[in-house]
């Protein structure tokens, strides 16, 4: 059954959240699945003790992550030329499941769903499977507008492409990073082509340094 939730950045949001999750190790069942990390890229960070129950949650998922992803990151970079982005306006993920993180659906997220409805239905063949990834965008330095940064990343449009929830992270120095998720069709789109081909050159790395994958799961 779906789950809505909305404004998880405030603290009416955490609480709906913090209540839900009231003898609750996770969103669906007692195992991590795409929905806790769908409600973890929309929860800023780890709230503590005002909203215990999320911030156990928060922990629980925080350190599965990390062990899916032992090794010690040193950050993968691809050429080109960007700048930040400023308020995060979190979308929910337009997947095949019901889950709305924030709320009532946007124009884009309606845009979204037709023309990924109009690409099933011209395709000649099943789609052969779908892939969760976890994207870091990095802007040139702190002058960067980040906004614009965010809208240029979603500016980016093909068939098989749905971005989803996003936030702005700290990364030091003043200088923040656009964290945000996405999900594809495997036949129809590469991860590695969407950032040197679309999103680190002109018009859009006048704001994007860089690009790097943090996480990426079949769905």
């Amino acid at each position: 059954m779906a789950v809505t939730f909305a404004n998880l950045h405030t603290e009416s949001g955490l609480k709906s959240l913090n209540d839900f999750l009231s003898g609750k190790s996770y969103i669906s069942g007692n195992k991590l699945t795409k929905d806790d990390i769908k409600v973890y890229a929309a929860v800023l960070k780890n709230p503590g003790d005002s909203f215990p129950n999320v911030s156990k949650w928060y922990d629980s998922v925080s350190s599965q992550l990390a062990t899916s992803f032992p090794g010690k990151a040193v950050g993968v970079g691809f050429g080109g030329n960007a700048a930040p982005a400023e308020s995060v306006k979190a979308e929910a993920a337009a997947d095949d499941d019901d889950l709305d993180l924030f709320g009532d659906e946007t124009e884009e997220e309606k845009k979204a769903a037709e023309e990924r409805e109009a690409s099933k239905k011209s395709a000649k063949k099943k789609e052969s499977g779908k892939s969760s990834v976890l994207l870091d965008v990095k802007p040139w330095d702190d002058e960067t507008d980040m906004k614009k940064l965010e809208e240029a990343v979603r500016s980016v449009e093909m068939p098989g492409l749905l971005w989803g929830a996003s936030k702005l992270v700290a990364v030091g120095y003043g200088i923040k990073k656009l964290q945000i998720m996405l999900t594809i069709v495997d036949d129809l789109v590469s991860v590695d082509t969407l950032i040197e081909e679309h999103l680190t050159v002109e018009p859009r790395n006048e704001y994007i340094q860089s690009c790097d994958i943090v996480a990426f799961n079949k769905i």
